[in-house]
C-alpha cells in the first residue's frame, strides 16, 4: 500500500525522473501534485507495471492530478550538465511548470539540488530524497508513471526516423542490439555524445 504524502504539507508533490542510463533520447522528468482522494490498486513504481496498465494510470493520472508536468532534456543539454545535473535541471523544470506550486517536494532517489521559488522573495521550497520512492509514496509513483510514458512516447517518434536502432523497444537504453546498430551505422543526432556508447576499441563518427 503506498502512501499519499511524507510530509505534513498539504501541497505536496512528488517528482521522478526516466531515461537517466539511456545512450540515446532525452532524460525525462515528471512533477505531481495528487489530489488528495486520488486512490489507484494499480499506481506503483513504473517498473513494476505493464506497458498496458502505465498507459491506462497516465490516463487517469492525468485527468484527476491537481496538478502535473513533464519535461524533457534533450541530449545537448546533458552532455553540457551530465546526466546527474540534467535529471535534476529536468525535475527541476517539471515543477516549475506546475501550474499549483508545492509546499514539499518529495523526490525519488538520493541526489537532489535545493529548489527555489522563482519570485522576489526566492524562498525554497524544503524537499526530501527518498530511495526507491517510487515504490512508497503515491506522488512519486505517478511521476515515474508520466516520466516513462512521455519518454516512451518519444522514443517511438524518433524510431520512425532512425528505425534501425529499434528505440520504439529499447526506449535508447544500452542492449545488445542497440549496440550493434551503433557499431554498424555509428551515431545519430539523438545520441548523447557525453556517454560511453562503445568499448573502447570501437569506435565511429557522429552524422
Amino acid at each position: 500500500m503506498l502512501l499519499a504524502k511524507y510530509s505534513d504539507f498539504v501541497l505536496e508533490c512528488g517528482t521522478d525522473e526516466a531515461g537517466r542510463g539511456c545512450l540515446a533520447g532525452p532524460v525525462t522528468a515528471a512533477a505531481v501534485i495528487l489530489k488528495t482522494d486520488f486512490a489507484s490498486e494499480l499506481l506503483n513504481d513504473s517498473k513494476q507495471v505493464s506497458e498496458k496498465n502505465r498507459d491506462r494510470l497516465r490516463k487517469k493520472i492525468e485527468e484527476e492530478a491537481l496538478a502535473y508536468k513533464v519535461t524533457h532534456i534533450m541530449m545537448d543539454k546533458i552532455d553540457e550538465l551530465n546526466i546527474l545535473h540534467a535529471s535534476i535541471f529536468a525535475m527541476h523544470q517539471a515543477i516549475k511548470g506546475l501550474t499549483t506550486q508545492p509546499e514539499f517536494i518529495a523526490v525519488d532517489g538520493n541526489k537532489f539540488k535545493p529548489y527555489f521559488l522563482h519570485t522576489p522573495t526566492n524562498a525554497e521550497i524544503p524537499h526530501q530524497t527518498i530511495v526507491k520512492g517510487d515504490a512508497k509514496y503515491l506522488h512519486i509513483a505517478a511521476a515515474s508513471i508520466l516520466a516513462k510514458t512521455h519518454r516512451d512516447e518519444f522514443m517511438r517518434k524518433i524510431h520512425e526516423e532512425y528505425p534501425q536502432y529499434n528505440w520504439k523497444k529499447n526506449k535508447g537504453y544500452p542492449t545488445k542490439e542497440h549496440r550493434q546498430a551503433l557499431q554498424k551505422y555509428g551515431a545519430t543526432r539523438y545520441h548523447r555524445k557525453s556517454f560511453k556508447l562503445l568499448p573502447d576499441q570501437l569506435s565511429f563518427k557522429f552524422e
